[in-house]
């Protein structure tokens, strides 16, 4: 397997605190339902909704 560059992995932006997260290898196959870009953003989250 090739190594990739950082800047060549897909991002999106965090939903609790709006700043861009990369694709991270454990996240291969869920990808698509992944939101939060740490544990922390995900438990702030909670606590505001």
């Amino acid at each position: 397997m090739r190594m990739r560059k950082k800047a060549d992995l897909p991002t999106k932006p965090c939903a609790a605190c709006g700043r861009p997260f990369a694709w991270r290898r454990k996240w291969a196959r869920c990808w698509d339902e992944v939101r939060y870009c740490s544990e922390r953003c995900r438990h702030a989250a909670r606590k505001t909704s």
